[in-house]
């Protein structure tokens, strides 16, 4: 456990958390920032990028990695929406905490509002949102038939894309495992720009 906040703190890369905790620390992060509402702290896309990077060194496989991430990544969807259908607008009115803040689920209710179901699979992409977008569905009591649908495409999307788009840049460029934080740094970057479009777009549409 001190591993891991070291990591979460910076002490440590991601890929010494992924050689240290393998298949079942991946798994459980995977899942808890679907699937959880304190999980959206958790580096999901960078995880990701770096777990298909350390299989590309052969720590891990690849195809294990998928087969694992993906049922997680899912069942922490439907595990979202089960806590919105259960919890119901009594989500938007929780208090502020160091875990949850509800500007977040409020921006990911807008987002539903703008996208509609296919927010399910948009949201595999961007933090926070991520996180937010099971439960938004679960309170507005959004056919689950139709959700499982949608969840099971943005799982299988977001996993495999991130994860081979690793190992094709660690079986390709050479010595990129010695500047993993580069490319995690990158992909941080490129996960925020959505969210600030949307903070950008918002405070607009406030102004008019």
């Amino acid at each position: 456990m001190e591993f891991l906040l070291d990591v979460l703190t910076g002490r440590y890369a991601l890929d010494d958390l992924i050689r240290w905790g393998g298949y079942t620390i991946l798994t459980v992060i995977v899942f808890t920032e679907t699937g959880l509402l304190i999980g959206c702290f958790l580096p999901g896309d960078s995880l990701l990028i770096t777990a298909g990077l350390v299989a590309a060194a052969g720590a891990l496989n690849i195809w294990w990695i998928n087969a694992l991430l993906i049922p997680a990544a899912v069942i922490g969807d439907s595990v979202g929406y089960a806590i919105g259908a259960r919890l119901g607008p009594r989500v938007f009115t929780r208090p502020k905490s160091l875990l949850f803040d509800p500007r977040h689920v409020e921006r990911t209710r807008d987002f539903y509002a703008r996208h509609g179901a296919k927010t399910i699979v948009i949201a595999r992409f961007v933090p926070i949102i991520r996180t937010f977008a099971p439960v938004v569905a679960g309170v507005g009591q959004m056919e689950y038939r139709r959700f499982l649908l949608y969840n099971v495409i943005g799982g299988v999307g977001w996993v495999t894309s991130m994860t081979w788009a690793g190992f094709f840049l660690g079986q390709t460029i050479p010595g990129i495992q010695e500047r993993i934080h580069i490319v995690v740094g990158v992909v941080i970057v490129l996960s925020v720009v959505p969210i600030l479009i949307a903070i950008i777009r918002e405070r607009r549409r406030q102004r008019s």
